[in-house]
C-alpha cells in the first residue's frame, strides 16, 4: 500500500492526486478575508428584511449606478440606530466588513454603522412629497370614486410589449371575454416616464367610452419606479373623472400614485381581478337568484294551494246560499217582531182612541140632542140662551139630533116666548 502523501502547504503546490480538503480552503479563505479593514461605502437598500429585537437583520445593498448588489446584515442595534435610514429604496452609508461563512461559504457585510446618504435623499423629498399632497386633500378617501361593474372599456397605460400589460389583458379577458381596451404604451421609468405617464391618463380620461383607467408595470428596484412618485402623474390621476386603478410594482412597493388612485392593486394580475367581473361567478350567481326565485314562486303558489284549498272545504263554500239563509231567517225574524210591535202600539192606540171617542160623545152636545133637546140659533147663528133675547115674528133655527127646523117666534107666555 502506498504511503499517504503529505498536504500540499500551498494552493499551488496541490495537484489531481494531492488535492485539498475543501474545509482548508474554505478556512484560508476565512483567514484572508479576516484580514480586510472595514470600509465605508454607499448604496441603496433593496429587498430589506428587519426581525424583531435584537435579532440579525438582513438586506441588499445595491450600487447606485452598476448592476451590482450584495447580502448585508446587522444586529438590532445598528438597524435602530439608523433611524428612517433603514426603508427599502433609502440610499445609506455604511461601515462595512466582509464577513465569510465557512459552514456555507456564503460571502457577506456586517454593517456596523448605516447612515442615510445625505439629508437630499429621494427617501427624504418623497416623503416631504407626500406630506405635501396629503396637506392638499389628494389622497383623503372622500375623493375616491366607486370602479364600475362592468366597464365599457378599459384604459391601460403600461410599457411597450410589457408583462404586466399581458398580464391585465389575459387574467381580465379570462374573466370577461368581451372586455375592450383602450392601450397606451409609455416609458416606464426614467426622466420620460411621469410626463408620458401623466399625458396617457389625460388622453384616456378624455375618451367618453373608457369607464376606468388602469397604470401598471411590473416590480423593480426603488429608482425605478420613482416616475409613479412624480406629482404631475398624482395631480394628473387626481383630476381624471374616470376612476384610476395603480397597479405598480408588487405588495411592498408604494409609489404615491397608489394613495391618490381611487382603488390600489397588490399587482397587475390583481388589477385585472378588479376591474371586471368573473363571468363564470356572475352566471353562478345568477343560476342561484333563478333557483331561488323558483323555489320562492313555487312556494307561494303551493301555500295558495292549500290555503285555496282549505277555503273550498268551508261550510260557506259549501253551500254558499247557507250564509244568506241564516241572514234572510234574522230578517224575518226581525220583521215579525217588528209588526208584531206595531201592531201591538196601534192596537193599544186605537184602544185609547175608542175610550175617547166614547168620552167626547158622552159629553157632546149631540148626545144632549139625542135625548130630544133642541138647539135655537139666531139668523146670525148666536144660540138663543134667553128668551127676552127674540121677539114676536123673529125667525129661528132649531137644530135637531138630526136635521134641523126655520121657526117662527109668534108669541111669548110667562116669561117664555113661542115659535111656530
Amino acid at each position: 500500500m502506498d504511503e499517504k502523501q503529505p498536504s500540499a502547504r500551498l494552493a499551488r503546490e496541490t495537484t489531481r492526486e494531492n488535492p485539498w480538503p475543501l474545509s482548508r480552503l474554505l478556512d484560508n479563505l476565512d483567514r484572508y478575508i479576516d484580514r480586510i479593514d472595514a470600509t465605508w461605502v454607499e448604496a441603496q437598500v433593496i429587498e430589506y428584511n428587519q426581525r424583531p429585537g435584537n435579532r440579525m437583520s438582513f438586506f441588499k445593498a445595491k450600487d447606485l449606478e452598476a448592476d451590482m448588489s450584495m447580502q448585508v446584515k446587522a444586529f438590532g442595534g445598528v438597524i435602530a440606530a439608523a433611524g428612517s435610514a433603514m426603508q427599502a429604496g433609502a440610499r445609506v452609508v455604511m461601515r462595512v466588513k466582509p464577513d465569510f461563512y465557512t459552514k456555507t461559504g456564503d460571502l457577506a457585510l456586517m454593517a456596523a454603522e448605516i447612515h442615510p446618504a445625505g439629508v437630499g435623499g429621494l427617501l427624504e423629498q418623497l416623503e416631504r412629497l407626500k406630506q405635501q399632497l396629503a396637506a392638499e386633500g389628494l389622497f383623503s378617501r372622500e375623493h375616491k370614486k366607486p370602479l364600475p361593474f362592468l366597464p365599457r372599456r378599459v384604459g391601460l397605460i403600461c410599457g411597450h410589449q410589457a408583462r404586466a400589460e399581458a398580464d391585465v389583458i389575459e387574467n381580465a379577458t379570462r374573466r370577461w371575454p368581451l372586455v375592450e381596451f383602450e392601450i397606451r404604451e409609455v416609458a416606464v421609468q426614467g426622466d420620460r416616464c411621469a410626463p408620458e405617464v401623466a399625458a396617457a391618463i389625460g388622453e384616456l380620461d378624455a375618451i367618453a367610452e373608457v369607464d376606468v383607467i388602469v397604470v401598471t408595470r411590473g416590480g423593480g428596484a426603488f429608482e425605478d419606479l420613482l416616475g409613479f412618485s412624480d406629482e404631475q402623474v398624482v395631480r394628473a390621476a387626481f383630476a381624471a373623472v374616470t376612476p384610476v386603478v395603480s397597479a405598480v410594482g408588487h405588495e411592498e412597493d408604494t409609489p404615491l400614485l397608489d394613495w391618490v388612485a381611487d382603488f390600489r392593486a397588490s399587482t397587475p394580475t390583481d388589477a385585472a381581478k378588479r376591474i371586471v367581473p368573473d363571468l363564470e361567478a356572475e352566471l353562478e350567481l345568477m343560476e342561484r337568484g333563478r333557483q331561488k326565485m323558483r323555489s320562492f314562486v313555487s312556494s307561494r303558489i303551493e301555500s295558495g294551494l292549500e290555503w285555496l284549498a282549505a277555503l273550498r272545504t268551508r261550510p260557506v263554500m259549501q253551500n254558499p246560499a247557507a250564509s244568506l239563509e241564516e241572514r234572510r231567517r234574522d230578517i224575518d225574524h226581525g220583521t215579525e217582531a217588528l209588526r208584531l210591535r206595531v201592531g201591538a202600539i196601534l192596537a193599544r192606540y186605537r184602544q185609547e182612541l175608542v175610550s175617547s171617542r166614547a168620552t167626547l160623545t158622552a159629553i157632546s152636545p149631540r148626545a144632549t140632542l139625542e135625548r130630544g133637546y133642541t138647539v135655537l140659533r139666531l139668523p146670525n147663528k148666536t144660540l138663543v140662551t134667553d128668551a127676552a133675547a127674540v121677539k114676536k115674528g123673529d125667525l129661528l133655527e132649531a137644530v135637531l139630533a138630526r136635521g134641523s127646523l126655520v121657526a117662527s117666534v109668534v108669541g111669548t107666555n110667562q116669561g117664555r116666548k113661542e115659535a111656530n
